[in-house]
């Protein structure tokens, strides 16, 4: 054998071992969604997903399963603490269980406008963020999903006129369920996969929905009235636990943090603008919206005040983290004024 061959023999096998050795290396990250394919959340995984496997040369995947397929966020939570999935997008209600104050842009008719949430969340974002952290998830950012308005079958406005209609909430948000209460709403908690059964069922007869979601969802199919009032601000977290985030290398761990903050930063960027269409989607097909008068808008705001101040009473979130951002709700309004 001549030293040339000798030496293609020995290329072949330090070839060998290398593959064998980046293969053993290779991560694949399993991660769950409510949201379906075509939206704007699974667009960004899907891009993501491909930019990580690309940029780590293969040695780390995201495995996305979308639409629900892994259950709703409680069980995407139970999955999450076994180790059977290893992150998630989530909605604020889903991850309130290992951290309480992720829910606080959440409380109802907390905002007026657009323009409150962006400023409140310029200045607080981080520390939920930072408070996500401590309860041993790695989180990439807040992404607006959009105001919740109220969808009905029938043309109501006040407060006492959806005292006789079932209202849908979230099973998974114990807050929806206080605060509906007290308006003196009959609140019907449902996973969302539930939700539009149980409105061609009547067992439910109105939701609150940002209008891409009532389409996503076709629920928007079975109401016909929206209230043009800004019930809740819905929105969600990237998020992956701890322990499966520590298994990446530090060139890993920083390729997956810029593709995914920049993934929900993009998703945050197109919500509104997605619902902005959304709801001149459903005027289109037929849907009415309706504005209350404003003595109904008081009466809204007033309850929902008294309701949160009784929620932060019983921990729903922490008073530290509301009291602030009610401070800067104040300065922003403060200001708006002398414009």
């Amino acid at each position: 054998m001549t030293i040339f061959n000798r030496l293609a023999q020995i290329c072949v096998l330090m070839a060998g071992a290398l593959m064998s050795l980046t293969s053993t290396h290779a991560t694949t990250l399993k991660i769950a969604t409510l949201s379906p394919e075509g939206t704007a959340w699974m667009k960004m995984l899907r891009q993501a997903a491909s930019n990580i496997e690309q940029r780590t040369d293969g040695s780390v995947k995201l495995k996305i399963y979308p639409g629900g397929v892994m259950g709703d966020d409680k069980a995407v939570l139970r999955k999450l603490r076994v180790g059977q999935l290893h992150g998630a997008a989530l909605t604020s209600g889903g991850v309130m269980q290992p951290y309480q104050d992720i829910v606080l842009y959440n409380l109802p008719l907390t905002f007026r406008s657009a323009e409150e949430a962006d400023y409140v969340r310029e200045r607080m974002d981080s520390k939920l963020m930072a408070g996500l952290a401590q309860n041993k998830f790695v989180g990439f950012g807040i992404a607006e999903v959009g105001f919740a308005y109220p969808m009905m079958q029938k043309a109501v406005t006040s407060v006492a006129g959806f005292q006789d209609l079932r209202v849908w909430a979230p099973d998974n948000d114990p807050g929806a369920m206080k605060a509906y209460g007290s308006f003196d709403l009959t609140p019907i908690p449902l996973p969302i996969a539930d939700v539009l059964t149980g409105l061609q069922t009547g067992l439910i007869d109105t939701i609150g929905s940002p209008p891409i979601g009532a389409i996503a969802l076709q629920w928007h199919t079975q109401v016909s009235h929206a209230l043009n009032l800004p019930l809740l601000y819905v929105y969600g977290t990237f998020a992956i636990t701890e322990r499966a985030f520590k298994r990446l290398s530090e060139s890993e761990q920083q390729i997956v943090t810029e593709e995914l903050t920049a993934g929900v930063k993009a998703v945050d960027q197109v919500s509104r603008q997605d619902n902005d269409k959304a709801a001149a989607a459903l005027t289109k097909q037929g849907i009415v919206w309706l504005d209350p008068k404003p003595e109904e808008s008081d009466e809204w705001f007033t309850l929902a005040a008294q309701a949160n101040v009784k929620l932060i009473d019983e921990g729903y979130v922490s008073r530290a983290m509301y009291d602030e951002m009610m401070q800067h709700l104040s300065d922003f309004r403060a200001a708006a004024k002398t414009d």
